[in-house]
């Protein structure tokens, strides 16, 4: 698999580099990019196979909040039957084993993963990347990632935990930093199984009564931005060494692929700090906030709707400039000198762990010549 997959040449400075499931996790970890979550009753994997989900490289079916509780038993037999007809069109040569996208199982709980684990079997297993762990507390952390373990032995692969942090002791603030304090221990000790850490954007806006509009962002809600902003200061910091997938935009509408060709000469970052409408208010919406989602150290998104993947990952590609930044401080040993463009200046050591990030996210995405570049990719 490929991210921004284009049919011109000249678009790149720097192509993206293939991954798959068993790519080295250092790289693996940033290349998720944008991720669609669908409920598990949902059949897709004929259209992955049949090459009409080009953009799906990383899926989640859900067993949660994406399905009536009714509907459990029904959504596990659906995964099952889809995963085994996937492992069985693999072994027969109709997909490469490299082109089975990154597919990830939203638990409903610690019992339901467990029942649910019973049920694998290594054909299955070999087509899984992993496994999502909702309203993962520091009191039911061990619990998941013990069994997750446990998985990896019993099946010989690689399976991966996706913690999701979204509970209501993170969303306060009176109990917010001691749990994530707990939960950043837990995450330690289990480091090569954990992937991403993810955000529940939605989770903590419901504890507060409120819901971002089309034309905010999430960042716009304060105790929502809080939470953010003290996870981002636990996981996100360099030494813990977590890559953390920005919280899900909820709205999605229909485009036009003559839009696309009006915005080609625009300033696509002096646009979206403006507010000057670009393609409509709920792909604009997105794209002011996975700038945001960048600065501030996410990578990749939650997307509900397979039109915001080319997007979402557009958007994590480099430019040149930022590419060569990082290629200058990871080839220096120390001191501060003047970037390639004569227009910053690059300190070696505080800007380390800033150059490391953009070098792998330029393997996964690829390095573009400038931000108008982005607007290219949109059309692929």
């Amino acid at each position: 698999m490929r991210h921004n997959t284009t049919q011109d040449a000249d678009l790149f400075f720097r192509e993206p580099q293939p991954f798959s499931r068993q790519s080295d996790r250092d790289l693996l970890r940033y290349c998720l990019g944008g991720t669609l979550y669908m409920p598990s009753t949902r059949a897709v994997m004929d259209k992955i196979v049949a090459g009409e989900l080009t953009d799906v490289l990383s899926m989640v079916m859900c067993f949660e909040d994406a399905i009536r509780p009714e509907d459990l038993s029904a959504g596990e037999d659906n995964v099952i039957e889809q995963l085994g007809w996937l492992a069985g069109q693999v072994g027969a040569g109709a997909l490469a084993e490299a082109d089975v996208p990154l597919i990830f199982l939203r638990v409903r709980s610690m019992d339901q993963f467990r029942s649910f684990a019973d049920r694998l079997t290594p054909p299955l297993a070999h087509v899984l990347s992993g496994f999502v762990f909702p309203k993962f507390y520091s009191d039911n952390a061990h619990e998941y990632l013990d069994l997750l373990a446990g998985l990896n032995e019993r099946f010989e692969t690689t399976l991966y935990g996706m913690p999701i942090l979204e509970g209501r002791s993170i969303a306060f603030a009176e109990t917010r930093r001691a749990e994530l304090d707990r939960l950043m221990q837990v995450a330690r000790d289990y480091r090569r199984y954990i992937l991403n850490i993810r955000v529940g954007g939605t989770d903590f806006s419901s504890f507060f009564g409120v819901r971002r509009g089309i034309g905010s962002s999430i960042y716009d809600i304060l105790p929502v931005r809080d939470a953010l902003a003290d996870i981002l200061n636990f996981f996100g910091r360099a030494e813990e060494d977590h890559v953390v997938s920005a919280p899900v935009w909820e709205y999605f509408l229909a485009y036009k692929r003559d839009d696309l060709e009006k915005v080609m000469q625009i300033d696509l970052h002096r646009s979206l700090r403006t507010n000057t409408p670009i393609l409509n208010d709920a792909i604009d919406g997105l794209l002011r906030e996975v700038v945001l989602d960048k600065a501030n150290g996410f990578t990749g998104k939650t997307v509900i709707h397979p039109s915001h993947l080319r997007y979402v990952n557009a958007m994590q590609a480099v430019t040149r400039e930022e590419y060569e930044d990082a290629r200058q401080i990871l080839d220096t040993s120390g001191g501060v000198i003047k970037s390639s463009k004569s227009n910053k200046m690059n300190e070696i050591n505080p800007h380390r762990s800033w150059a490391r990030r953009i070098s792998l996210l330029a393997d996964a995405y690829g390095v573009v010549e400038d931000e108008r570049a982005l607007l290219r990719l949109f059309q692929q």
